[in-house]
């Protein structure tokens, strides 16, 4: 081969298979052998092409191969900057970029005129608005509601079925497997769904209490009942989430305590309550921390459900968030509005971390 016969002057041989070129160098006393050899076993690694080889090899004069080597060298310290600096910067323009851009907007007045953006500064008057709007201070108070009343059921919910589960001893994996079919489904079908459930004139719920003797109800236009039944949909969405978390923990509890409670005669409600249960607090935490984090950014099943009514009566901060942006047309303070959630959920993250790892460290 040509590019053989041309790397067979400089002292190497060169082979060549059908997905590969690799440079063999061969092993000698002399400096320049030693030199090719380096080169070479890099152009092995799968590195530099057979281009890089051949530059490699054809340099003579102990100049170029002093300066070839310095640029190998330095390939060498500093390869994991070349090879993750292009997804390091992706993911900076892909965050970075759209923060700056969301706390400049948050200052801003935005309007278009003429198909072109117009930016006022308008900070303080944003500030204000976001002092005196009330919808707002209602939506934080339903998403707060919504969030602590989800969570606590959830929590509770998901405990009792991972430690029910973890103590059968037969058709766990049936069992298992049919708790986790509702966060399989998609949010989009899982509204739809209770929406006709809740339906006042064909809804099943509603077949339920008239066969029971009551009169219908209500369930999604009803100010008292709205957040309720929203609250219940979430319920039965996200329960099996808490559960596969808190099955994991459970599973991998030492069955030596448990064992020994049994046999020094501790009942059932004491070996729950004063060794499962303080055993299972780092996963108890991680996963109240996890469905919080969700329940404050629902958006989905609301939105298909009552779409934050009747009135304000089911409005959360991310519906309201989505209103004011592409209904209100309010761009600057939407962005402000923005920040004042992202601010409150990491100022909750660093609280839970906290609580987290002080009951490790108890």
């Amino acid at each position: 081969m040509k590019a053989a016969a041309a790397l067979a002057t400089g002292g190497s041989d060169y082979c060549e298979t059908s997905s590969t070129r690799i440079c063999l160098a061969r092993e000698g006393a002399d400096e320049k052998n030693r030199q090719y050899s380096l080169w070479c076993r890099a152009c092995a690694a799968g590195a530099p092409s057979a281009i890089w080889c051949q530059l490699m090899t054809s340099a003579e004069s102990p100049a170029a191969r002093r300066a070839l080597g310095s640029i190998t060298d330095l390939l060498d310290r500093h390869i994991g900057w070349f090879t993750l600096g292009p997804a390091i910067l992706l993911l900076l323009l892909l965050t970075v970029y759209p923060i700056i851009n969301v706390v400049l907007m948050a200052g801003s007045s935005i309007h278009f005129e003429a198909g072109q953006e117009v930016w006022k500064f308008a900070l303080w008057s944003n500030l204000r608005e976001l002092e005196h709007d009330r919808i707002f201070r209602v939506a934080l108070r339903n998403t707060a509601i919504y969030a602590v009343a989800s969570v606590l059921i959830e929590m509770a919910l998901g405990l009792g079925l991972a430690i029910l589960v973890s103590s059968m001893r037969r058709m766990k994996g049936f069992m298992r497997t049919l708790l986790i079919v509702p966060i399989l489904l998609p949010p989009v079908a899982i509204g739809s769904m209770w929406k006709l459930m809740y339906s006042f004139d064909f809804g099943v719920m509603n077949q339920v209490v008239t066969g029971l003797g009551f009169q219908p109800v209500n369930w999604l236009g009803s100010t008292s009942l709205a957040l309720i039944s929203v609250i219940i949909v979430d319920v039965w969405h996200w329960t099996p989430f808490v559960f596969l978390i808190l099955f994991a923990a459970v599973e991998g509890l030492p069955t030596e305590v448990i064992e020994a409670a049994r046999i020094d005669g501790a009942r059932t409600y004491d070996i729950v309550f004063k060794i499962i249960i303080p055993l299972l607090k780092p996963a108890i935490i991680v996963a109240a921390l996890f469905r919080t984090i969700l329940a404050f950014k629902v958006f989905d099943e609301i939105f298909l459900l009552t779409s934050g009514g009747p009135g304000n009566s089911t409005e959360v901060v991310s519906l309201y968030l989505y209103q004011v942006f592409f209904e209100q047309n309010q761009l600057g303070y939407g962005a402000l509005l923005s920040l004042a959630i992202i601010t409150a959920t990491i100022v909750f993250i660093l609280i839970g971390y906290r609580v987290k790892s002080a009951t490790e460290a108890s």
